[in-house]
């Protein structure tokens, strides 16, 4: 599977307009993304921009903090369904997972989970705020609950994707789920060394850049073991 299989082409800031949007969705046909994800007021429209291209639309849920209560996480990923989303990436609870409330988190994925029906559900974890044990228990609730995936970054937060964070993810996830790491990826050979740690999804708006990279032959150089991204995360990097 081509590199670009991997990527979900992204624009979620704040302050994007049609004419941003669009372009991502063009980018996204040129170049056959794995999807255009997008804030749920987009849906519709990057629908019909992606319409025959076989890309799909990728909609975020109780975004980006995650502290929607389950209700209104249930309600919007009903709602960006009916909208025409393929794909759900939903923030957890992520001050009830710090507090222990592990039941609370997992009955508010279950719910999310079931309101996508066979749609794809991608959890996102935060991993920038969490300890590893905490990141391993939203690994293993995402697990029970069913996701299709485990996502490492809103890119919005403190941090995004660590090459550590993949690897831990890995390790509790197994073929369990599959892994997306998002946040900080800007280049080809760092996309190819989070494939190289198991993830099947990366989330980035910088997928023509990756794609640029790969056409002019970036060679990949052997990374250290353990390595972390430790450059400044920008919102649009989710």
């Amino acid at each position: 599977m081509g590199i670009n299989k991997y990527i979900d082409h992204t624009i979620l800031k704040a302050d994007a307009k049609k004419e941003d949007i669009k372009k991502i969705c063009d980018e996204a046909k040129k170049y056959s993304f794995a999807s255009v994800c997008i804030n749920p007021t987009n849906i519709r429209f990057v629908k019909n921009q992606l319409k025959r291209s076989g890309v799909k639309t990728c909609a975020v849920v109780g975004f980006p903090l995650g502290a929607n209560i389950q209700n209104t996480k249930v309600f919007e990923a009903r709602q960006c369904i009916k909208d025409g989303a393929d794909e759900i990436d939903m923030v957890i609870n992520i001050g009830a997972l710090k507090d222990g409330e592990y039941d609370k988190v997992y009955k508010e994925i279950k719910a999310v989970r079931q309101a996508c029906g066979k749609r794809i559900l991608k959890v996102i974890i935060e991993t920038c705020y969490l300890t590893d044990e905490e990141k391993q228990k939203a690994c293993e609730l995402s697990i029970k609950a069913k996701a299709d995936f485990v996502k490492t970054s809103t890119g919005f937060g403190s941090g995004g994707a660590t090459f550590d964070d993949v690897k831990l993810m890995e390790n509790i996830i197994g073929d369990n789920a599959e892994i997306k790491a998002a946040g900080g990826i800007r280049d080809y050979k760092t996309a190819m060394k989070y494939i190289e740690l198991g993830a099947t999804r990366l989330g980035t708006s910088s997928g023509v850049q990756i794609m640029e990279d790969q056409e002019s032959g970036v060679e990949i150089e052997e990374e250290a073991e353990g390595v972390e991204i430790e450059e400044e995360i920008e919102e649009e990097d989710y």
